[in-house]
């Protein structure tokens, strides 16, 4: 599959007619890849709660837009805020297992995530409630 303008621009229309305002593409070759790879278009307003992958590193890249990718505490404070974009020369984050994240759409992106493993549901405890944003 080639990843270009009109793949990525069919993925931004579908975000756009999405109730959550994300639309994600799949890009394992075969049902039995074990790896979670995808293409994520997100819209500006989409709501991405603060979670935590407990088994698994989480690597995003930038492939077109402006984001914040945030981190918090286990009590919920935001620790470090990353502004990814062309402009800012940021192209992406790699998150450990277990860091609680999140992330803000200020321009309609599309992202690149890579796990390890096989997808596994996340629980309650892998949603952070009532987290505090750092003053801008």
């Amino acid at each position: 599959m080639l990843i270009d303008d009109r793949l990525l621009d069919a993925l931004a229309r579908e975000a756009q007619a999405s109730p959550r305002l994300r639309m994600n593409r799949d890009m394992r070759n075969t049902p039995q890849d074990g790896s979670q790879r995808m293409l994520n278009a997100l819209e500006k307003g989409t709501a991405v709660p603060v979670h935590r992958h407990r088994s698994t590193s989480e690597t995003q890249i930038l492939l077109r837009g402006r984001i914040d990718v945030m981190f918090y505490d286990d009590s919920g404070r935001e620790t470090a805020r990353f502004r990814l974009g062309r402009e800012d020369g940021r192209h992406g984050v790699d998150i450990p297992a277990g860091v609680w994240h999140s992330l803000e759409v200020l321009e309609p992106a599309v992202i690149f995530e890579a796990k390890d493993g096989p997808y596994a549901p996340p629980g309650p405890e892998d949603f952070l409630h009532n987290p505090v944003r750092a003053e801008r």
